[in-house]
């Protein structure tokens, strides 16, 4: 017998083939189960009357009740008409206007029956009005049990079609009455009990209907737990289970290699974050299992650094370690760091990249098949088939989300064991988003910029102050320093933003005659690129001109302004890493945001958070509250697989942590899935991973 959550929406009463398609085509609802998990983005208070003479402008929706006194139309223009019902409910009189289905309006509503009136009342002409509100006879609405309505996000095609919010409303009433048995349980009683949560049954029932705002607050706290536990469940089962499948190589050693590196080589000392990192990694590396850990931290603070300490503990142990990174500019840049901090000691590193070929790159090949290169840095190309190692023991990832997880997998082949990873990010995340699309990775935070450091000062000015903005950077340039010059370069309109770009090149070399400008932008060629960019690096050229190109890899010590155009088009998290290109010398960076002096609430408050601090994590923090996890830099890329229909990652936090509390005691108690009083959990993940995999595990 057919689930009745299984069932076609169209046989639902209301509902039908045409309507079905559209809300398939439009929700991706075509079964009950679909259109039960559809949930309301508000609700307003139904179980209040107010009286005409009660009202106020400035109220939300309210209701009253009373009967028509008379209908009037009026010519608005010769076409279009306006409908006005008076009506009166004994403290006053409030007009009822309609501007379309005027027709429908004054057949379907009668003069002297009683109706309930709910809608949004406006002043007009001194007088109290109802726009398009909804109307029901009084004698078919029992008001003690009608609590708070509830409101669903439509479309316009919807609304056109006649499927409205209170169409939806409607739809899910009746199919909840008719469901006369109640829906199966999808969490254990142990689980339910100890956590005091409503039955799903309720909670379903009281998500749709509450009738008050506590039935509310308990089922939507019961439906976000159980929606945030599932996917807690499936990553830490994924990650344990990779743990048991597969044994890490054991790095106890620390040699000649590390030490030697430590004692003579270490360009600076390691602030305490680094120290805490370190100490995660050798545990993990002496462990006996695969590391797999996730290392945060903003621009400058050293994350390079304790990569290269930890590539060097595998050479200790006889084994080679490659880093990947996403651009050639950047695995460029990662080669000379790591050549200019080791200095002379004797280790081999070598480069592999699109534009390494012939003898270099056949020598490359050879070095790491016969264990002579000891670390490679390279891009994707590292993962071609013809790159084999002699003993790979560690791989360092920079800027995980760049990279997709079958070009990962095929690391993992060029070992006899999967190598130990360590995944690198200056995308600050926030705890309760790593725990979601990271789950399976430990995560490791360097929170402290090394010492001499200074914080770059952030303004804000608008496009219309250029006079300032120019005398401040021919002052930098003055004193020898270089700037950054940022357009925006937004895909849906590249040709438009590329000829901004190009005209505002010309703009500042006829406001800068006397500088050398570099011109860097994604429709150039690799290497007209990297020739532009390399004038910059050698200070050849005093002004950078770029798109968000520059975003990720240039490192440039020299230069102390980055100047941001049109910021109001950027995201809380590319600003920040933006303005990371600069403040990585010792004298004082800034960092001039300039818009468009019109901003929304929502740009003035990005705006704002980038001018009061430098730390990316609150920025991190701040960027997942206005904008969601979906439009985060890397979430996307990375594959936020999660189909989250109630719980929200941003604002959730602390059921996000119990979820994952409980879930890591499921694991911890029946790690091999084996258990009876679990079974209902691992066929409710069965059903789930459809939708609930998270592709973005590194494992």
């Amino acid at each position: 017998m057919l689930d009745i959550l299984d069932q076609d929406i169209q046989y639902l009463s209301g509902v039908g083939p045409k309507k079905k398609e559209m809300l398939q085509k439009e929700l991706g609802i075509g079964k009950v189960s679909d259109l039960l998990e559809y949930y309301p983005y508000k609700y307003v208070d139904r179980s209040r009357i107010y009286h005409v003479d009660e009202l106020r402008s400035d109220m939300p929706f309210v209701q009253i009740k009373g009967r028509i006194l008379s209908f009037e139309e009026f010519e608005t223009t010769p076409r279009k008409k306006r409908l006005v019902a008076h009506f009166y409910d004994g403290t006053g009189v409030a007009d009822l206007v309609w501007f379309s289905g005027i027709k429908y309006a004054s057949q379907q509503y009668k003069e002297g029956v009683e109706y309930i009136v709910f809608g949004k009342p406006s002043v007009y002409g001194g007088r109290y009005q109802f726009a398009h509100p909804d109307i029901d006879k009084a004698a078919d609405l029992q008001l003690s049990q009608m609590g708070m309505q509830p409101y669903y996000m439509t479309t316009e095609k919807m609304k056109k079609a006649g499927l409205t919010s209170r169409s939806i409303e409607k739809i899910t009433k009746s199919m909840l009455e008719k469901m006369s048995e109640p829906l199966r349980e999808t969490l254990p009683p142990f689980i339910a009990n100890r956590l005091r949560l409503v039955s799903r049954d309720t909670a379903m029932r009281n998500v749709h209907y509450p009738k008050n705002a506590e039935d509310l607050r308990n089922a939507r706290f019961r439906l976000k737990f159980e929606e945030l536990f599932y996917v807690q469940l499936n990553i830490l089962r994924y990650a344990s289970d990779q743990r048991r499948k597969y044994r890490g190589y054991v790095f106890q050693h620390i040699g000649n290699i590390f030490n030697g590196f430590y004692r003579d080589h270490l360009p600076f000392p390691l602030t305490d974050a680094q120290k805490r990192v370190m100490r995660e990694i050798r545990q993990d590396l002496g462990s006996g299992r695969q590391m797999n850990r996730l290392l945060q931290g903003d621009v400058g603070s050293g994350k390079t650094l304790v990569a290269l300490m930890t590539m060097l503990i595998a050479l200790d142990n006889g084994y080679q370690a490659c880093i990947m990174a996403p651009t050639e500019i950047l695995a460029e840049q990662h080669l000379a760091t790591i050549r200019e901090f080791l200095g002379d000691m004797d280790i081999r590193v070598e480069l592999l990249t699109g534009i390494v070929k012939g003898k270099k790159r056949k020598a490359v090949l050879e070095g790491l098949i016969d264990g002579s290169v000891n670390i490679l840095v390279g891009t994707h190309a590292v993962i071609e088939d013809t790159v084999q190692f002699l003993r790979l023991g560690l791989v360092v990832v920079d800027e995980q989300h760049r990279f997709g997880v079958a070009q990962r997998a095929k690391l993992w082949n060029k070992s006899q064991n999967p190598p130990h990873v360590l995944v690198m990010t200056a995308t600050p995340i926030p705890r309760t988003l790593a725990m979601t699309i990271y789950g399976d990775l430990d995560v490791s935070v360097i929170d402290q910029l090394p010492p001499g450091r200074k914080p770059v000062v952030t303004l804000h000015k608008y496009n219309n102050q250029t006079t300032s903005l120019y005398s401040g950077i021919r002052q930098q340039i003055k004193e020898g320093r270089q700037v950054y010059i940022v357009f925006p370069l937004i895909k849906e309109s590249e040709k438009l933003d590329l000829q901004n770009l190009e005209e505002g090149f010309e703009t500042l070399k006829e406001v800068f005659p006397e500088y050398r400008f570099s011109k860097v932008h994604g429709k150039m060629k690799a290497a007209e690129k990297e020739e532009e960019m390399q004038k910059f690096v050698k200070g050849e050229t005093q002004i950078l001109v770029a798109t968000t190109v520059i975003e990720v890899g240039v490192n440039v010590p020299n230069a102390s302004v980055m100047v941001i155009l049109n910021a109001e088009r950027f995201g809380l998290s590319q600003l920040h890493q933006l303005r990371g290109r600069v403040g990585r010398g010792a004298s004082q960076s800034y960092c001039i945001l300039v818009s468009k002096p019109q901003l929304s609430d929502e740009t003035r408050k990005r705006i704002n958070i980038m001018c009061d601090t430098n730390d990316g994590f609150l920025i991190a923090e701040a960027d997942l509250k206005l904008r969601g996890p979906g439009d985060l830099e890397g979430t996307q890329q990375s594959g936020m697989a999660f189909d989250l229909k109630i719980a929200d990652i941003a604002r959730d936090g602390q059921i996000v942590q119990l979820a994952r509390e409980e879930a890591q005691k499921i694991i911890d108690g029946d790690p091999n899935c084996d258990k009876t009083e679990n079974s209902m959990l691992w066929q409710r993940l069965a059903a789930l991973r459809k939708t609930n995999i998270n592709w973005s595990a590194i494992s």
